[in-house]
């Protein structure tokens, strides 16, 4: 009988979520920890902590310890572990609680045993590792242990994950280190080539999520006004971006992740290919929720895409329902 409490957690490399048996989705924060850059001392973490990126004096270091789905640095993450297990409020007997974590699919054994040690080491009892497309699917509501083909395509902050699931398990999978951040980094570049303007990370998130778009529709064009320091005058400066710009700006990652699916399916058994022809593709994480991916990535696959209705917290969620089988992993 396990008398620890069980604790699911989406490490993710833009947001941490934090699923708890019998409780829910209790905690759901940026993955960022802010420290004294002389003392080592941490600070902020969480929302907090982000409020102070890109705005920090010299001696307050605002980090983010996760990059591209995988721990950087290691002290930071085992900091911002302990931060948010101490905020579960885990009380005597069950204080360490039974961690089920989740990763990139293919990461190398050496990133798995640092994501391992780093929840050892912020308190957990025991620690199961799990693959992120699998636990996505099953937040999606997707049924894998059917013999059946299903399709997820998650995109996160750091990494975006194309898998092919079938009996419980990966059939063929691929992960690429472009997702919600190459994306920031993309609209940053556009903009500094374009307008000669610099902007931080936050203005390039804030433009992504307002009037970023995958796939132009002339009827739903919008703009926005940014302001940023002009590199010729050094001074700030406004300027007006459109969502057509958005797209120009992100198409050439947008074409790789769509290079990747194809790969996954171009190696995928060809019963399955048949199923995820009539069942399509789904879509988890942040980057599912960019406008019109779902139609570019149908138009370029000829496969039926949908979008998961909880598609941010699709992963937590499936730590959740994975925690109810706990047995049936061990």
């Amino acid at each position: 009988m396990l008398f620890s409490k069980e604790v699911g957690i989406d490490l993710g490399t833009a947001n941490c979520l934090i699923y708890v048996k019998g409780e829910g989705i209790v905690l759901d924060e940026p993955s960022v920890v802010s420290i004294d850059a002389e003392t080592k001392k941490c600070l902020a973490v969480g929302t907090d902590a982000k409020e102070m990126l890109g705005r920090t004096p010299g001696r307050v270091l605002a980090i983010r310890p996760l990059k591209d789905g995988v721990i950087a640095d290691f002290e930071v993450t085992e900091m911002m572990l302990q931060y948010f297990i101490r905020k579960l409020n885990l009380k005597g007997m069950f204080s360490r609680p039974t961690i089920l974590i989740c990763c990139p699919s293919n990461i190398t054994s050496v990133e798995r045993n640092a994501i391992r040690d780093a929840a050892y080491r912020a308190g957990a009892k025991k620690v199961f590792i799990e693959e992120e497309p699998k636990v996505a699917a099953i937040g999606a509501g997707l049924d894998i242990a059917k013999p059946s083909g299903s399709m997820v395509l998650d995109i996160g902050g750091g990494t975006t994950d194309v898998a092919i699931l079938s009996l419980g398990e990966i059939v063929t999978s691929t992960s690429l280190k472009i997702a919600g951040d190459k994306i920031d980094r993309d609209i940053i570049k556009y903009v500094k080539d374009s307008y000669k303007l610099l902007i931080g990370d936050r203005t390039a998130e804030e433009i992504k999520v307002h009037i970023g778009t995958a796939y132009v529709d002339a009827s739903q064009s919008e703009t926005m006004k940014i302001s940023g320091r002009d590199l010729v005058t050094g001074l700030p400066h406004t300027i007006t971006i459109s969502s057509e710009e958005t797209e120009l700006a992100m198409r050439e990652s947008l074409q790789d992740i769509v290079r990747a699916c194809r790969t996954v399916l171009e190696q995928t058994p060809p019963e399955l290919s048949a199923d995820i022809i009539t069942r399509g593709i789904v879509l988890t994480g942040g980057g599912a929720l960019l406008r019109g991916l779902d139609q570019l990535l149908m138009n370029e696959l000829g496969i039926p895409v949908f979008v998961a209705e909880n598609a941010l917290r699709c992963v937590a969620e499936g730590t959740g329902i994975m925690l109810e089988n706990l047995h049936l992993i061990q």
